[in-house]
């Protein structure tokens, strides 16, 4: 039967099923939406949801997830060759030319970053701080630094939950006001509601998902989720 909420799809489309107010929907999937379907991540995410997972044990597994996640978001960071002298001869390498600014959203992002500074070294990491109203579900600003340079970096920012995308998509604001162009997402887990909205205000970005869930609650909560990725990580519940 098809749904009231959202059209029904064309032959060949990749579709998510999702609820929009307890009616069956789909959000159309696209080249630069990514949902990881590797068995370490589903597996990893699968450990992350239970609610009997320790403090210890979520922070690890977010970043073991962010690591293994990295590697599919800086595939395609661009390169330049240069000569390398080895023992036994000379050859030409291959380095990445364009530098990477990492930004978390605060404070659940942090969760991320080391898994990425362990594959980018040299990557600057900026730091931008909301919070969504408990009422409104609007994201209000309270903190934004970011690297000088942000504009000629390729940009990651990093938010373990995508609900509403209302965050994800100002903090993406505020880095498009200082110049930043080439600017990619990575979350574990979003809700379609949160991919929609996000690739609709940012339809230039690439977002990289662990997995994307069923839909959002009328609380705003991702389900089935895993509860607040903040309170989670630094053991505030």
């Amino acid at each position: 039967m098809q749904s009231l909420c959202m059209p029904s799809p064309a032959r060949g489309e990749t579709l998510h099923k999702i609820f929009f107010c307890g009616q069956k929907g789909y959000v159309k999937m696209n080249s630069k939406v990514h949902e990881m379907n590797h068995p370490l991540i589903m597996h990893k995410i699968s450990m992350l949801r239970s609610e009997e997972t320790t403090v210890k044990d979520f922070r690890e597994l977010v970043n073991e997830i962010a690591l293994l996640m990295g590697y599919e978001a800086t595939r395609d960071l661009d390169m330049v060759e240069r000569p390398v002298k080895t023992p036994i001869t000379e050859t030409t390498g291959k380095f990445i030319s364009k530098q990477v600014a990492l930004v978390p959203v605060l404070r659940a992002g942090l969760g991320m970053v080391d898994a990425l500074m362990s594959l980018i070294p040299a990557a600057k990491v900026g730091h931008i701080g909301l919070y969504r109203d408990p009422e409104t579900h609007i994201p209000v600003e309270y903190y934004c630094k970011l690297p000088n340079d942000i504009s000629e970096r390729q940009v990651i920012v990093l938010d373990p939950m995508l609900a509403t995308g209302g965050s994800a998509a100002a903090a993406i604001d505020f880095i498009k006001q200082r110049g930043a162009k080439r600017i990619k997402l990575m979350c574990i887990i979003a809700a379609p509601e949160g991919v929609e909205a996000i690739m609709k205000a940012h339809p230039d970005i690439e977002l990289f998902c662990g997995v994307i869930d069923e839909r959002l609650n009328e609380n705003c909560y991702i389900v089935p989720g895993l509860g607040d990725a903040g309170d989670r990580l630094f053991g505030t519940l």
